[in-house]
């Protein structure tokens, strides 16, 4: 019974975890005062435990570097001194404030000191693991490996835990709240600069945040919204400026539900299979349809064209999703020659693909992607 208490209080305490916002936190600032992190929402935040005679001091060097270049566009470097790691935090936070700005000249806010790890962890570091595991170090990295062999040696399983694992790990926070990623002290600073970069870069972010939405709310797009994404596509580069694609946004919810039906009656145990059906198109309450020549060609200015539309659509809170299987159903499908007709596609154009659009019920995760697949040629 014991036991089983234990593992309920453990798992109210994680759901409370998954449920607070790092907005939610309070944290004392090098004069004992309460600061709460709210104060902080719409910045980009990196968070750090820190300590003054480690081997990695010296990253307060790179850290006031990184402040000074990008705190006018909103990056805010929160930094906690702590003295669990080999105890290479002594003193008071006054005598650790002194030391930084004399060594470093650090121009970021000090908070008070704290425990990241065990029964005297703070709140908002028992969040922030909760939110970012341990991924390990890089043992191809000279320091990765020995950080890895010297922890092995004390615990086989110490990378089985989310516990901070030495002084500089870092948090990267979005200017919504999200905890971006973590990384180690042994990561290379080149890396953190590249990722706060995208975070500050209204442009990069939108790029980098956008993903393929399939599940959608029960609700049809504004006319004025589709508007400026279809006219951000059509800016999109074509060569010689012969543009050539035809786009149709779908707005009539009907014709989505009568294709829906054909769809469902020739698919009946595949969407059986999906609980969340609700229509052929990723359940997505309208379409943008975009045609290329029948004979050939202009598919890489629709390629151009899209991914305008997607990432227009991105940056006004809406959800895409690029669409092949759709259209080759339409397209094969007689019973389907009525949702065609509707389009009003010239007898010399072809449907190529279809765009989902709508308001995302869900935020999926970036899948990963293989930087090995890049070679620059110097």
């Amino acid at each position: 019974m014991k036991r089983l208490f234990l593992c309920l209080m453990a798992m109210i305490g994680m759901l409370t975890l998954s449920a607070q916002s790092i907005y939610d936190f309070k944290v004392k600032d090098d004069a004992g005062k309460d600061v709460s992190l709210a104060d902080y929402k719409g910045k980009v935040l990196l968070i750090v435990n820190t300590a003054t005679r480690c081997g990695f001091t010296p990253q307060y060097k790179d850290l006031e570097a990184l402040y000074e270049k990008y705190s006018k566009d909103g990056l805010e470097i929160l930094d906690f001194p702590c003295n669990q790691f080999g105890q290479q935090a002594p003193g008071t936070i006054q005598e650790i404030h002194q030391f930084c700005t004399a060594n470093f000249a650090i121009q970021f806010p000090q908070f008070d000191k704290i425990e990241v790890n065990g029964p005297g962890e703070h709140p908002l570091y028992s969040w922030l693991k909760s939110q970012k595991g341990f991924g390990g170090f890089d043992t191809a990295d000279q320091r990765g490996k020995m950080m890895d062999d010297m922890l092995r040696k004390r615990d086989a399983n110490f990378d089985k835990s989310a516990d901070i694992k030495w002084n500089f790990t870092k948090f990267l926070i979005s200017r919504d709240g999200r905890v971006v990623k973590r990384y180690e002290p042994t990561d290379k600073m080149s890396d953190v600069e590249a990722a706060i970069e995208i975070e500050v870069n209204p442009v990069l972010n939108n790029i980098m945040s956008r993903r393929s939405v399939r599940k959608y709310l029960d609700k049809p797009v504004e006319h004025e919204k589709l508007e400026i994404v279809v006219r951000a596509g059509i800016n999109a580069p074509s060569g010689m400026n012969r543009q050539p694609w035809i786009v149709r946004v779908v707005e009539d919810q009907q014709l989505i539900a009568d294709a829906t039906e054909i769809y469902k009656k020739e698919n009946a145990e595949m969407v059986k299979r999906d609980k969340d059906f609700k229509n052929m198109f990723r359940n997505a309450p309208n379409l943008i349809c975009v045609c290329t020549p029948a004979q050939g060609g202009g598919e890489l200015d629709a390629g151009l064209l899209g991914e305008n539309m997607m990432l227009a659509a991105q940056s006004l809170g809406l959800g895409t999703c690029c669409l092949g299987g759709p259209v080759r159903f339409l397209l094969s499908n007689e019973k389907c020659k009525f949702f065609l007709d509707s389009l009003d596609i010239p007898s010399d154009y072809k449907l190529n693909y279809i765009i989902a659009i709508g308001y995302p019920d869900e935020q999926p995760e970036a899948k990963p992607r293989d930087a090995s697949k890049v070679k620059f040629i110097k």
